[in-house]
């Protein structure tokens, strides 16, 4: 009984369990790291072998990253949020340079980067534009990033 206490919260405005804030970005974690592992072997794989989402490779570029920066973000709620951006694009640059070598047999194609990049910072953006209307609302003089 006391393991149950200790990893829920009850909540009686919903009339149910939820799980503590620490179990949920675990849990967060464990989604964005296989997340980020299934994009990495989807991108190294043959390109035959491998889930097509849509037509449109630069559209699958831009949906598996705009879901690994939403992830991301869940996962690692206290880091700044350029930060997670500037990791995500890095690894799509990642991807496209193990996507070039010989043994891969797939293509480098720096458009897929860029739909990437994008898609992080689409994602971003809207957190972004929250945040700073809430540093506008606070009457904060100085705004660090």
């Amino acid at each position: 009984m006391k393991f149950a206490q200790s990893q829920f919260v009850m909540l009686k405005t919903f009339g149910s369990s939820v799980p503590r804030i620490s179990l949920l970005i675990r849990l967060a974690q464990a989604v964005f790291f296989a997340a980020l592992i299934f994009t990495f072997y989807s991108a190294v794989i043959p390109s035959k072998h491998a889930v097509q989402l849509v037509p449109w490779d630069k559209a699958e570029h831009f949906i598996a990253f705009y879901a690994l920066t939403g992830l991301g973000v869940a996962a690692f709620p206290r880091h700044r949020l350029w930060v997670i951006g500037a990791l995500l694009s890095a690894f799509g640059a990642l991807i496209e340079i193990v996507q070039g070598l010989p043994i891969v047999h797939r293509d480098r194609d720096l458009w897929d980067w860029v739909a990437d990049t994008i898609a992080v910072v689409a994602a971003l953006s809207p957190m972004l534009l929250v945040w700073w209307r809430g540093q506008v609302r606070s009457g904060q003089k100085n705004i660090d990033m």
